[in-house]
């Protein structure tokens, strides 16, 4: 068996979301739903955030999200409501209409270790940013690589219990009250 080639530790890191830019988290939400049978789908409007960089110049990421439940995985519908720079305009510029598949999510030990790796690995870091609530998340450049960005952040009991929080929702749902507002 050997040793084991550089990067193959990602082969531990399960995909604990999909996420996609959405221009309507409502119609979004219907639509998954109607096609997967997603859901619920947990809305967050305006996330509030202490801080965010793209590319390492802070700028405004105002954003809104729904999280919902798709089998095993997260899914999360997101949209961007300002026209600054960020990793989701790297992808779909503001004002486009553009829809799709952004990012993959990752839970990592160190965030900084992850970012530094990536980046050593012809990944680079597209966006960091800290919620309110202390929760930082960055979103690395795999572009070249996989086609979409990958999303890296620190399992905090926090974090970890909002996944738990959606995955439970959807056990046994039955599929009324699609979208659900968070505070």
């Amino acid at each position: 068996m050997g040793g084991e080639r550089p990067g193959s530790e990602l082969n531990r890191l399960p995909v604990r979301q999909l996420a996609y830019k959405v221009e309507s988290l409502e119609a979004a939400a219907q639509a998954h739903h109607r096609q997967f049978g997603s859901g619920p789908f947990f809305v967050l409007r305006h996330v509030a955030l202490s801080s965010s960089h793209h590319r390492g110049v802070e700028r405004m990421f105002d954003h809104s999200s729904a999280y919902g439940q798709w089998g095993s995985v997260m899914v999360e519908l997101v949209v961007q409501h300002n026209p600054e720079d960020s990793a989701l305009h790297d992808m779909f510029p503001y004002g486009s209409g553009q829809e799709g598949l952004h990012h993959a999510a990752l839970f990592v030990d160190d965030l900084q270790a992850a970012i530094a790796r990536f980046d050593a690995e012809g990944a680079p870091l597209a966006q960091l940013s800290v919620t309110a609530t202390g929760t930082a998340f960055a979103f690395v450049d795999t572009r070249a690589r996989l086609g979409h960005m990958l999303e890296l952040y620190e399992p905090t009991q926090q974090l970890t219990g909002f996944y738990d929080f959606v995955a439970d929702a959807a056990k046994g749902w039955d599929g009324r009250d699609l979208l659900r507002e968070l505070g």
